[in-house]
């Protein structure tokens, strides 16, 4: 490949010297909601410091014997402003040499700074969600409070939501913006490079990787409900019937679960989710156990001897032969659609 045009050399030059607002802007941001924290609480991770009601989140967390966070807790504030300017070294030195080869590293260089963060970020939220103080107020067995790596998650009566923030979504736009002058200029001279195939094997793998971990942080869909941990979004009480539970996904991925259709019917009425921002809501399948299944598409059965957690008593099938089964065996009830189920509360 011949040397960077001068338009791919000033575009990568003015975007690499925009991470330099990263050491003055938060990298990370957890948030958590509870309905005696109804405004929310937030902790944001910078450069080399926290900020947001951390002390008001320890006071909380040492109830359940999590460990105390504070900058001391992070070695990793050591080593991540080195760590940008080397990414920003690199960046300047390809616009100015005007390499080829330096901006594929800078590429490349980018994806592994993210791939490593995700992994740290995990291994962390598993150490501080796992390893709790057995001696601690309250104790739930067989319980562990592992912040979500990106997007929502239901932790006891808290809904938690973990993901990039300003200088994050800086150093991806970056990244992806190199991505893009690289292929550009690839495909502009169209000339073969003795080292195309590990050049194209390489890049390839980067690519995969940013787009996994993109897919990752937009993914949205229905999660596995934890019997026994999972706490009803509405009533806050645990569920813990596999034969029942519902959930609201929205639009931003988040999920919001309940243990009766009453209750998800309940907050539904009560506003706080627009009709417009729900993506999905789904079911249990009575029959099935841990399957969902969308509303839209369920068959539903009411009746008094099916005694649901919250006694809206309806069941829910996927499968119509599952319904009128169940309906033999307790002698009746009254059949229903998603629309009924919604009125009948």
């Amino acid at each position: 490949m011949n040397k960077l045009s001068n338009t791919t050399r000033i575009l990568l030059g003015i975007t690499t010297l925009s991470l330099v607002v990263t050491y003055f802007v938060p990298l990370w941001q957890i948030l958590l909601w509870a309905p005696q924290y109804p405004e929310g609480l937030t902790m944001k991770i910078w450069v080399n410091k926290l900020s947001g009601e951390v002390d008001i989140i320890n006071g909380l967390n040492h109830y359940i014997g999590m460990k105390h966070i504070s900058v001391e807790m992070f070695p990793e504030f050591q080593y991540i402003g080195p760590l940008i300017g080397f990414l920003i070294a690199v960046g300047l030195a390809a616009a100015v040499l005007g390499s080829a080869r330096i901006l594929f590293f800078f590429t490349i260089l980018s994806y592994v700074y993210g791939v490593a963060a995700m992994w740290d970020f995990w291994r962390w939220g598993y150490d501080y969600g796992h390893n709790l103080d057995p001696n601690a107020a309250i104790k739930v067995p067989d319980m562990s409070y592992q912040p979500p790596l990106i997007g929502y998650k239901n932790l006891l009566n808290f809904t938690s939501y973990s993901g990039p923030d300003t200088g994050a979504w800086m150093i991806i736009g970056v990244c992806l913006l190199a991505t893009v002058l690289w292929w550009w200029e690839y495909f502009k001279h169209k000339k073969k490079m003795k080292t195309k195939p590990l050049t194209t094997l390489t890049t390839g793998f980067g690519i995969v990787l940013l787009t996994t971990l993109l897919a990752g942080s937009c993914a949205s869909g229905p999660e596995p409900i934890r019997y026994g941990q999972d706490a009803c979004y509405h009533c806050k009480m645990t569920l813990t019937d596999k034969r029942f539970g519902s959930e609201i996904i929205t639009d931003k991925g988040k999920v919001l679960k309940f243990d009766d259709l009453n209750c998800l019917v309940a907050h539904l009425d009560g506003g706080e989710i627009p009709a417009a921002n729900v993506a999905q809501i789904v079911s249990v399948d009575f029959k099935k156990g841990a399957s969902f299944v969308d509303v839209q598409k369920a068959f539903f059965l009411q009746n008094e001897a099916i005694k649901s957690p919250m006694r809206s008593d309806v069941a829910t099938f996927s499968d119509p032969a599952d319904l009128a089964k169940v309906k033999t065996e307790i002698g009746g009830g009254t059949e229903m659609n998603w629309d009924a189920v919604r009125k009948s509360f």
